[in-house]
């Protein structure tokens, strides 16, 4: 037996010494790794960090080094506790160091927010004359459900979190999600008997995070893509009970969310409009399903105009005295920012719709210590990758439809 180990040994160091060989080997006596046809000179990923160095060390200045270091990494998740779980998942994750980021904030945010209104007052007159909204930024108070809970490791530590378990009805205790994209969910702020219209719903975890709060009478959710839907009936499936899946209180479509009008129009308290985009990290990240691969660069170019028709059918959705959310995970100015201010302005000029943009300046100061935000936006708020809260980005603008 020894003899045998022996010469297993001896043959690993033979051919580690061969591999080593082949630096000393002239070049043209070696075998040509034949990379160029199975791999492309300049991936998807490579001509996304060349657009994003173009575009963004404009758009963001100083800040751009940092926030591409952030991007680079990886990246940092939290926990969305499920409240349909028998498990007591909450204690258990508080117990390896994870704190709930919603109920954790601070008490300081109303005088914050208060010695804010001058510069909020400066900031909302550009916006008026930017979007020609013809109200300033409405300022009030966030009712953040006391449901909604969604655990993160302290700041710089990036432990992961180990796969969720089910429970004894096969339900799973939480669901991994970028924390910053429960945000827009909170500044939905639904309330008891809202009835609800996610128009760009699948994968499913900004659904989740709606549905926690228990209070939505009726909940409407939408995406273009069928197999996409498929994926967010599993995941309703592996987190929510049959009974809160009723037709009554649910209903899944996959219709075109740009003529979302011709099914309804002026019906919903609540409308969420995450729209697709150039979801940066993936795009630096991952070559698959990269929007940054040439053959779907006319896709990527049209992801403006995709979205302006979005938040338009979400706007026509929402019933006067409703309010829309409209998100991303982009850095992108011109599928944020632009794309609010085209929409302002075409739904007063071609359809009569005025709003109004709410502020949510406290939501930045209530998450502060998770998040990093991107100081004086225009319009809106966004959360900027950063190493030590490496979360984002997620953009985010809040309107309400004037009666």
């Amino acid at each position: 037996m020894f003899p045998m180990m022996a010469i297993l040994v001896d043959t690993r160091l033979l051919l580690r010494r061969v591999k080593d060989f082949r630096s000393l080997m002239p070049r043209r006596n070696r075998v040509k790794e034949k990379w160029a046809a199975t791999r492309p000179k300049n991936p998807p990923t490579r001509l996304a960090l060349q657009h994003f160095d173009a575009t963004y060390s404009v758009q963001l200045g100083n800040l751009w080094p940092s926030v591409r270091v952030a991007l680079l990494s990886e990246r940092k998740y939290g926990a969305l506790v499920n409240n349909f779980s028998y498990e007591a998942v909450l204690a258990n994750l508080q117990a390896q160091g994870c704190r709930d980021f919603i109920s954790d904030t601070h008490t300081e945010t109303q005088s914050c927010f208060e010695q804010d209104k001058a510069v909020e007052a400066d900031k909302e007159l550009g916006v008026s004359m930017k979007t020609s909204v013809n109200n300033s930024q409405q300022h009030s108070a966030l009712q953040l459900s006391p449901s909604i809970k969604c655990v993160v490791f302290p700041r710089g530590d990036i432990t992961r979190f180990k796969p969720a378990r089910p429970d004894m009805h096969g339900l799973l205790g939480y669901y991994l999600m970028d924390a910053a994209s429960v945000l827009p969910c909170l500044a939905l702020d639904v309330q008891e008997g809202h009835s609800v219209l996610d128009l760009c719903a699948a994968p499913g975890g900004k659904t989740l995070v709606l549905l926690q709060t228990q209070a939505i009478r009726f909940l409407c959710l939408n995406d273009v893509s069928v197999s996409r839907t498929l994926r967010l009936k599993r995941v309703l499936n592996s987190y929510v009970p049959k009974q809160f899946l009723s037709d009554e209180m649910l209903r899944i479509t996959s219709f075109d969310g740009t003529k979302w009008a011709e099914v309804e129009s002026n019906t919903f308290d609540r409308v969420i409009v995450d729209v697709p985009c150039t979801t940066d990290r993936h795009s630096l990240m991952e070559d698959d399903n990269n929007i940054f691969s040439k053959s779907r660069t006319a896709e990527r170019r049209r992801l403006p105009q995709l979205q302006l028709e979005l938040l338009l059918a979400g706007i026509k959705a929402a019933c006067p005295g409703g309010e829309i959310v409209y998100s991303t995970c982009t850095l992108s100015q011109i599928q944020n920012l632009s794309v609010v201010e085209q929409a302002v302005y075409l739904a007063r000029e071609n359809h009569g719709i005025h709003l109004e943009v709410v502020s949510l300046r406290p939501l930045t100061h209530m998450f502060r210590k998770t998040f990093h935000f991107t100081p004086d936006l225009q319009l809106g708020e966004m959360v900027v990758p950063h190493l030590a809260a490496n979360f984002g980005p997620i953009y985010m603008c809040k309107l309400k439809r004037l009666t």
